[in-house]
């Protein structure tokens, strides 16, 4: 199921902004930064080891209230942006 991402990831900052066929996660060592990302980056290797780092950090116990990735904010856009690449968009 491909879904035709926006030209970038969106950095968010509203709880209720995140449009059909996207979920937020969020990003960083310290300080947390929310992103809505395309759900089709579930079915990515590259994003589910970091789903499966994220699971061995905290579980299914999130405390940012959603999915909460442990890595640095860029390197996640690093691999958001050739996740981008591989989708052609």
């Amino acid at each position: 199921m491909a879904i035709r991402m926006p030209h970038i990831i969106k950095k968010s900052s509203k709880a209720g902004d995140v449009p059909k066929g996207h979920f937020a996660v969020y990003v960083g060592e310290k300080q947390k930064k929310r992103f809505v990302i395309p759900i089709s980056f579930l079915s990515q290797p590259l994003f589910q080891d970091l789903l499966s780092q994220a699971e061995e950090e905290f579980g299914f116990d999130h405390p940012m209230g959603g999915v909460t990735i442990p890595c640095s904010e860029d390197v996640f856009v690093d691999l958001t942006s050739r996740l981008r690449k591989r989708e052609g968009n």
